[in-house]
């Protein structure tokens, strides 16, 4: 790696190609001490951009910036990085091209932000149910791709992105001619994040997102671990928290979901990387998903569909339009899935615990009803029966529907000792644990649960 990745190298030397493993977590690499490299000074970015954003500062950019193949940007436990746009064109809705390596490493003490300038009012508008601002798009969000093939470097590498305990919102600008037209038409809506290198990793742990106008998060090939994450209030008319595609390889696992316009999760091989998408979804927890996509048949909590595999365990489904989907082009034989624990509050969300439309079928551990309103899962603070769902209605725009069952507000998504789903959970299998430590900080990877869902009643899992 460059400038930055080479100091760290230096300083923990052997340490952080170390593995070790324990009871409560698997950690591919030790957490360093951060380093201070190439320090940023300056209150705005702008142009191309690399070194560290310094611990506590606030920095702002306008229009888009660049990190160029082999440069890293890093910010420090604090940073709050403030896009300044009104989501109308492409040229004011800046984006973070990455063809780089983008290291965020907030703490739980001190979060990092990468949002926009008016974010407090929209958030404030978003528990006012004033969704038109919230879900506008505001910023271009940040591609991680690697930079196009010149004559002086044709194999451009690309970097990895680490992402722990950050903050990001808001994205969904218009795309322009700038963008890949591959993935971003022009004028098509961007996503908080776009990640796309099958030879690099994307490590996303305890962080929150919020606010996208499609997708939050679109992965193209890449080897991935995204873990304890919160997802909530994300897609205007459609749109997942996590779409992966062809090339993608890895797990997801104790993300809080709330919220989403189609899919918490969706699984799909479409592309033309050469690799299958294999991922591993266990000890997700996704609350009311699936109401605002207006296309028919699509899903609202997990979908595998066009060759993709993996498994499928652990999984707390409350009040999504539709439950498990695994369409018939998957690759059926290779998806694995069990010990999903589903509650539906009216008869249509019951008769859709497993999409009609796919080839998924009630196992033998799995916690479900034919009754409406049987398996109460006993949340410690939130009543699964405030947003009468009496029917299988879709769509249903962002303003019908009240902000307590499409965001966090002040919920808690942990379990009474009352539960159905505590120590349900399947623990005899392994995470793909597909992140390799190429220099860069790794990711702490937290094993099946024996409790359903993503907060364990041993305080481990997700930790919001």
């Amino acid at each position: 790696m460059k400038k930055i990745l080479t100091q760290l190298a230096a300083v923990f030397g052997l340490g952080i190609m170390l593995s070790a493993c324990h009871k409560e977590e698997v950690v591919n690499i030790s957490q360093p001490l951060v380093s201070t490299a190439n320090g940023i000074t300056s209150d705005t970015l702008k142009g191309t951009v690399k070194g560290t954003m310094l611990a506590g500062k606030t920095y702002y950019f306008k229009s888009d910036i660049t990190v160029n193949d082999g440069d890293t940007l890093l910010m420090q436990a604090g940073v709050h990085l403030i896009a300044i746009g009104d989501g109308l064109t492409p040229a004011t809705s800046p984006e973070i091209f990455m063809h780089g390596t983008f290291i965020s490493l907030g703490t739980q003490a001190n979060p990092n932000y990468i949002t926009v300038q008016n974010a407090a009012d929209l958030h404030a508008q978003a528990a006012a149910q004033k969704y038109t601002n919230v879900l506008l798009g505001w910023w271009g969000g940040i591609t991680c791709t690697p930079a196009a093939a010149t004559p002086a470097k044709p194999n451009p590498a690309g970097g990895d992105a680490i992402i722990k305990w950050t903050h990001i919102e808001f994205g969904g600008g218009p795309a322009g001619t700038s963008d890949d037209q591959s993935f971003y038409t022009t004028g098509s809506p961007r996503y908080n994040m776009y990640f796309a290198n099958i030879t690099k990793n994307l490590i996303i742990e305890d962080s929150w997102f919020f606010g996208s106008k499609d997708d939050n998060i679109r992965v193209s090939g890449g080897k991935i671990s995204i873990m304890r994450n919160t997802f909530e209030l994300c897609g205007g008319v459609g749109g997942e928290f996590f779409n992966m595609k062809s090339g993608t390889v890895g797990d997801l696992a104790y993300n809080m979901c709330i919220g989403a316009a189609t899919n918490s999760l969706k699984a799909s091989d479409a592309g033309t990387t050469g690799v299958q998408c294999n991922v591993n979804m266990y000890n997700n927890t996704m609350v009311n998903g699936g109401y605002r996509q207006t296309k028919t048949g699509r899903g609202g909590s997990i979908d595998y569909e066009k060759s993709a595999k993996g498994s499928i365990y652990n999984n707390l489904i409350v009040d999504c339009r539709f439950g498990t989907r695994i369409t018939s082009d998957a690759d059926v034989a290779n998806v694995k899935y069990n010990n999903n624990y589903y509650y539906g509050y009216s008869p249509a969300i019951v008769a859709q615990f497993y999409s009609t439309d796919g080839v998924g079928v009630k196992q033998a551990n799995d916690i479900i009803s034919t009754t409406p309103q049987a398996n109460n899962p006993n949340f410690y603070g939130y009543d699964v029966n405030q947003y009468n769902f009496t029917a299988n209605p879709g769509p249903i725009s962002a303003n019908l529907q009240p902000y307590a069952v499409i965001a966090i507000n002040n919920a808690n998504f942990k379990l009474l000792a009352t539960s159905p789903g505590l120590g349900k959970g399947k623990t005899d299998f392994s995470p793909l644990n597909s992140v390799t430590t190429t220099g860069t900080y790794g990711t702490t990877i937290t094993p099946p649960g024996k409790d359903i869902g993503a907060y364990q009643n041993d305080g481990t899992g997700n930790q919001h």
